[in-house]
């Protein structure tokens, strides 16, 4: 498969690694410094106990890069419709299209309960271009457990985690979903794929919707926040929240908030993903992680104060910033 990458940040540059190291035809759209190191040099991508260097072809034009296969997309929320524009030449009826991202995606209630599937999330689409240039029915969802960063423009460093969940949105059939599969899995990925991955997409975003936040307005890592009382007890209420909606999307939450503390704080004193966003001065990705849910709360007739009140406050934070 030809396997085109749109953002050339921490995941965009860890998959493009792994899977040119291990052969595949890979394509990154990129621009700035990021452009001229990987031109120059290659991917690099750095681990504790290892490292490799792999070349790939790389512009900024997606008309030099041609039709993908298989069509990745490593950028912010924020940043998806613009991506999905720039990118255009590389999609064609064929491609699949995969968003390799946190939060609520565009596509995620064409396949709710049918009361709820004809609302467009507008906080992540708001003019309909991800609709309209990314087709549903050719997308693979996709759930990434794993925490990298960007060392320097066309390096990497993978800190933990090596988990990809996939999944079809809605009609990608399972033979095309067991290319994409294997693709990863050679490229040494612990792959699994799920027969929801609405499910598995809320799931994480239960977590992080409260933990990326948090960490980024206070400058904390998780292990501070989850051993302070009062906001492991407010990280609780959004959950609470988080959880009634997705009961009414078909995305039922068995665990309790405490039970998912547990498993974050397993983890020790490491950064969010916006934590690292807003060290860096970088926009926060707000629309996926609490204005995609709250949107969606609406839509249901869900009461959501906690999250309203943990919006409220990103909102000013990242205004002010």
């Amino acid at each position: 498969m030809k396997v085109g990458i749109v953002g050339a940040g921490a995941i965009g540059l860890w998959f493009a690694g792994r899977l040119a190291d291990a052969g595949v035809d890979v394509s990154v759209l990129a621009r700035g410094r990021t452009l001229s190191a990987l031109t120059a040099g290659g991917v690099n991508v750095q681990s504790n106990d290892s490292s490799l260097k792999a070349n790939v072809t790389v512009s900024d034009d997606a008309t030099t890069l041609g039709t993908q296969d298989l069509v990745i997309f490593t950028v912010k929320a924020h940043d998806l419709p613009a991506a999905a524009e720039s990118a255009e030449s590389m999609i064609d009826a064929d491609s699949l299209i995969l968003p390799a991202m946190n939060g609520v995606p565009w596509w995620f209630l064409e396949t709710a309960p049918r009361e709820l599937s004809q609302h467009a999330i507008r906080t992540v689409d708001p003019a309909g271009r991800c609709a309209a240039l990314l087709p549903v029915s050719q997308v693979v969802g996709c759930v990434v457990h794993a925490s990298c960063f960007v060392v320097e423009p066309g390096t990497v460093q993978h800190v933990m985690g090596n988990s990809l969940i996939l999944g079809a949105a809605s009609t990608v059939s399972s033979q095309r979903l067991s290319q994409v599969e294997k693709l990863f899995t050679a490229a040494k990925f612990d792959t699994t794929v799920s027969d929801d991955i609405r499910y598995d997409i809320w799931y994480k975003l239960w977590g992080n919707m409260t933990m990326n936040p948090l960490s980024a307005l206070t400058g904390a890592t998780c292990d501070i926040i989850l051993d302070e009382p009062g906001a492991r007890t407010f990280a609780s209420a959004v959950m609470d929240e988080a959880a009634e909606i997705g009961a009414a999307i078909g995305c039922e939450i068995t665990q309790s908030p405490d039970d998912r503390h547990a498993i974050t704080r397993k983890l020790g004193a490491f950064k969010t993903s916006m934590l690292q966003d807003a060290e860096a001065g970088r926009p926060l990705e707000i629309s996926a992680l609490l204005e995609a849910p709250q949107e969606i709360a609406r839509f249901a007739g869900i009461s959501t104060p906690s999250l309203d009140y943990l919006l409220g406050l990103m909102r000013v934070f990242n205004q002010a910033r």
